[in-house]
């Protein structure tokens, strides 16, 4: 009797791959469906799935003609119904020219991700390639918007047993005002304590009332990972993160109950994602790892 393998194939993780993220290097690809083999493991895959026009590819600016894979509208077509993608929509990118546009921001994301993933992997955490959502977006008010750079399901293996978080977190390449980061927070503030309202206009009542309890049994910590400028620069910008935790009413009522916290990403990836490399954005500036990170009124303690 045939029985069908209980692992998914190289192509098949890798289209499940570029459906979530949206894009990702060839490297990345690597390090996210094959890390234990060969450099060129996933070359044959890649060329059989492009040669399908299941996915295409941009030749990067200044990378000595590194590649970045992308999915396009008829793999998205081929793996929208598949398990591991049910609730989420695969993220096609039309043409060469909309993931030319998008790559920078989107692959500093994925490297964002890889930079957990390769750490849990060397703690034995619980957290995998498809672990980390891309572009979770909610409701603050009626007609506006949070979206997330991610969305983070991580579960830390503890001498106590299984630790499971949650983090949305912020991929900051110094694109934008320092402020313009900071004003961020004031987002993920209203989300904390918006209360959608009830069919026929009338607001419910009750603290089970808040949205992100239809979503998630505690608010996810909020982390801001920066890059892309100079050491000066991103203690500035860390600066007024934490000026706007400590001044904005609504951001400090969420400090005192969620955790909030801001890492270098050089740092993440040269001594690991739960090393002491992040820094509250509420309290003591002492650096600790993220799964470390406690809200304002509570001191902060290590996972083990």
């Amino acid at each position: 009797m045939f029985l069908p393998s209980p692992k998914e194939t190289r192509a098949h993780r890798t289209l499940a791959a570029l459906a979530v993220h949206r894009q990702a290097t060839g490297e990345q690809l690597h390090r996210l469906v094959v890390p234990d083999s060969g450099p060129r493991a996933l070359a044959p895959v890649l060329a059989q799935l492009a040669e399908e026009e299941l996915i295409g590819s941009i030749t990067l600016p200044n990378s000595g003609r590194k590649r970045a894979w992308f999915l396009t509208h008829r793999g998205a077509g081929v793996c929208r119904d598949w398990p591991e993608l049910r609730g989420r929509q695969p993220l096609p990118l039309s043409t060469s020219m909309a993931a030319s546009m998008r790559a920078a921001h989107t692959l500093t994301v994925v490297r964002t991700h890889l930079a957990f993933l390769d750490d849990a992997r060397e703690q034995g955490d619980e957290y995998g390639p498809l672990d980390w959502a891309p572009e979770v977006a909610h409701n603050v008010s009626d007609g506006e918007r949070l979206v997330a750079d991610a969305l983070m399901r991580y579960v830390v293996l503890s001498a106590e047993g299984r630790v499971k978080l949650r983090a949305f977190v912020e991929v900051d390449r110094a694109t934008m005002s320092g402020e313009d980061l900071a004003a961020k927070l004031i987002s993920y503030a209203r989300f904390h304590t918006y209360t959608p309202p009830a069919p026929g206009g009338r607001l419910t009542a009750g603290t089970n009332s808040v949205a992100w309890l239809r979503w998630y049994p505690t608010m996810p910590r909020v982390l801001f990972v920066l890059t892309g400028a100079g050491p000066r620069a991103l203690a500035n910008r860390l600066a007024d993160l934490r000026e706007m935790a400590a001044e904005h009413p609504l951001v400090a009522a969420m400090a005192a109950k969620v955790p909030l916290g801001a890492a270098v990403l050089e740092d993440v990836e040269e001594h690991g994602a739960r090393a002491a490399v992040w820094t509250s954005l509420a309290g003591p500036e002492e650096r600790c790892g993220w799964d470390e990170l406690k809200p304002a009124s509570a001191p902060a303690t290590r996972v083990t």
